[in-house]
């Protein structure tokens, strides 16, 4: 096998994104795509070059030449295709979370190894160039041993207020990235949570029970110590910067600008504003990401985020959750017998 041969399950933003980027890969041939809504991906380009668009996922399930799916769709059907893609034997890749049942998971994840098959979980950031920088210089000793790591992560704009009620909530949704980038860079597990928050933003989102504005304490079993600050509003731009800091000194990763010019004149001085949104501020990583999983398929290499990856940035989720709606630090030894988050 020299590419592998793929379907998409979810043809929404983020699945059109894959769409885009398995089209423009040499690792991947595209097959099949099923979506609830087909009627805008028929008489597409994408059916005009032979991919085949149904409604059906049972279309790519039972089809033994696509080799893997990617799973778009919306959050409460991961956990049911991962363990449908499993029994067939296709490798996975999934959108986070994984769901939002701690015991729907770690079935999932049941298949997937009964079934030996690769399960990678989509937390692009751990492919950005700049921050997989920070985690190697921070690997490789070059500041010693982590005590602070701080994490920055604000959106440009709050969502819409039906998406909040179906996204699982502020720290299932935007901070699980967060959760997993905080446990990537540290190298070590969460051992608590403590979380301040409030609705800052919109009281819309109060209503919902959720949340649009938190400051995250987090400790690690290594010692050391975190804090991510959330926002769902900046609006200057998308802010998404990170820094560890050690006893030999500090690494950090700063905002991506549009270009890096600055204008220097009796005005003052000028720069170009913040990339837009996650879609421009990953584009790379996107990219990177889906070929890190081909590779794991054609060439056996680990995988760089695996279901268990995900599994703990969901936990790290519900106990930040937990902490704030009971005003505690909340132990991760807590959520063992927890089920629902």
């Amino acid at each position: 096998m020299n590419k592998v041969t793929v379907a998409v399950i979810g043809a929404g933003r983020i699945g059109q994104l894959h769409i885009g980027n398995i089209l423009k890969s040499s690792l991947y041939h595209l097959k099949a795509v099923a979506d609830v809504y087909i009627d805008h991906l028929k008489g597409s380009q994408l059916e005009e070059d032979g991919v085949l668009i149904t409604a059906d996922t049972a279309d790519i399930f039972q089809d033994p030449e696509i080799d893997a799916v990617f799973i778009c769709s919306s959050t409460d059907t991961h956990a049911g295709y991962i363990i449908e893609a499993a029994q067939v034997k296709k490798h996975i890749f999934c959108e986070k979370p994984v769901s939002f049942n701690v015991e729907e998971t770690r079935s999932a994840l049941k298949e997937v190894k009964k079934n030996n098959v690769n399960l990678q979980i989509g937390f692009n950031r751990r492919f950005d160039k700049h921050f997989s920088k920070v985690q190697d210089a921070m690997m490789e000793g070059n500041i010693g041993t982590p005590q602070i790591i701080k994490i920055t992560s604000r959106d440009p704009q709050a969502p819409v207020i039906e998406y909040v009620k179906r996204s699982g909530g502020m720290f299932m949704d935007m901070t699980i990235h967060d959760f997993d980038m905080a446990r990537y860079l540290s190298n070590s597990e969460v051992i608590d949570v403590t979380v301040k928050a409030d609705n800052l933003i919109d009281p819309e989102i109060g209503k919902c029970e959720d949340t649009d504005t938190a400051v995250i304490l987090l400790t690690f079993e290594n010692g050391a110590i975190g804090v991510i600050d959330n926002s769902r509003q900046a609006v200057y731009g998308y802010d998404q910067r990170i820094e560890v800091f050690g006893n030999k000194g500090l690494v950090s990763a700063d905002n991506e600008e549009i270009t890096n010019v600055r204008v220097a004149n009796e005005a003052g001085t000028s720069i170009d504003p913040l990339k837009n949104f996650f879609l421009d501020r990953y584009h790379e990583a996107y990219e990177q990401e889906i070929e890190c999983f081909a590779e794991s398929i054609l060439q056996n290499k680990p995988l760089v985020c695996s279901g268990e990856d995900g599994q703990k940035a969901e936990l790290l989720a519900k106990a930040a959750k937990m902490s704030h709606l009971e005003q505690r630090t909340v132990k991760l030894t807590e959520l063992e017998e927890q089920t629902t988050i």
